[in-house]
């Protein structure tokens, strides 16, 4: 916390001397608001971090992006390990805010914009996100580790494979792949999705599936959600798909906790958290596996 602190003092953007104050609810970087002059800002500090497959100028392309598109803040300056946001006053979500049908109106337009119009204004390489990749890197570093988890993976491998065939052939859009509530903000008249550190093309479903995962959304929610992306009723085929990518979107969610338990610096109880999401993923394969 230290170094981060007197890195994001440090940036040469200050019309003054600042005092950066920490930011919670990160467990990727390190945040801090800036109060610098009549204008408040976020700072994200992070380096690239290779064993989650998060490169910093994939996360500024995207933010940019996403900001052209009306999605999210305005960049106003980066360097590496650094990236200054527009600060937005608004509430920041809970799960519990997600899964009123009232917010899930409004944050499902808002995810689909996003698949659909970031592309229109990304500039360079962009990065792709497929989560069954992911998936098998994390079994890699883990089991490079030595993880105390390492004994389990073959048997989450396996499960993985399963849940690949399923998907089969995917559209491709290019997705948020991070959609806990708290990269949501409601200032009062919309709604802005933040932090694009895991941003990439990938299949929609991966969103759809995150989203009802990290928010608890009940069955009948989920089906509105996939009438109202895909403008039909869902029938048996792609509830099975989407069910297997809920599947997935729980599985990567508890590697990258497993993986962060070795790796991250930040002070999180990761631990707990891999508890916390094994369960979700057994519970969303089970309901797969009844499918």
């Amino acid at each position: 916390m230290t170094d981060a602190l007197q890195i994001a003092r440090a940036l040469p953007i200050w019309s003054g001397p600042v005092a950066p104050e920490p930011l919670g609810g990160g467990i990727t970087n390190v945040n801090f608001t800036v109060a610098d002059g009549d204008r408040r800002v976020v700072v994200r500090i992070g380096d690239d971090i290779p064993v989650h497959q998060v490169m910093r100028f994939n996360e500024k392309a995207a933010s940019e992006a996403a900001h052209a598109a009306g999605i999210s803040p305005a960049v106003l300056y980066h360097e590496p390990g650094a990236l200054v946001l527009e600060y937005i006053e608004g509430k920041t979500l809970a799960a519990a805010d997600v899964a009123e049908d009232a917010m899930l109106d409004r944050v499902l337009p808002l995810i689909a914009r996003a698949h659909r119009e970031i592309p229109n204004h990304l500039r360079g390489p962009a990065l792709t996100f497929w989560v069954f990749h992911v998936i098998r890197d994390y079994a890699a570093t883990l089991q490079e580790a030595e993880s105390p988890h390492t004994a389990a993976l073959p048997g989450l491998l396996a499960d993985a494979a399963r849940l690949e065939a399923a998907i089969g052939p995917i559209d491709l859009v290019f997705g948020h792949n991070d959609l806990l509530p708290a990269n949501l903000i409601d200032d009062g008249d919309r709604l802005w999705l933040i932090d694009w550190d895991y941003a990439g093309f990938n299949s929609p479903l991966f969103d759809l599936g995150g989203l009802a995962a990290n928010n608890g959304l009940t069955e009948a929610q989920e089906a509105r959600m996939l009438g109202a992306y895909f403008d039909r009723a869902p029938d048996a085929e792609l509830w099975h798909r989407y069910r297997a990518m809920k599947c997935a979107a729980a599985l990567r969610e508890t590697l990258w906790s497993m993986v962060s338990e070795i790796h991250s610096e930040i002070d999180f109880d990761y631990r707990a958290y891999t508890e916390t999401n094994l369960a979700g993923f057994r519970a969303a394969l089970a309901d797969f596996l009844q499918d």
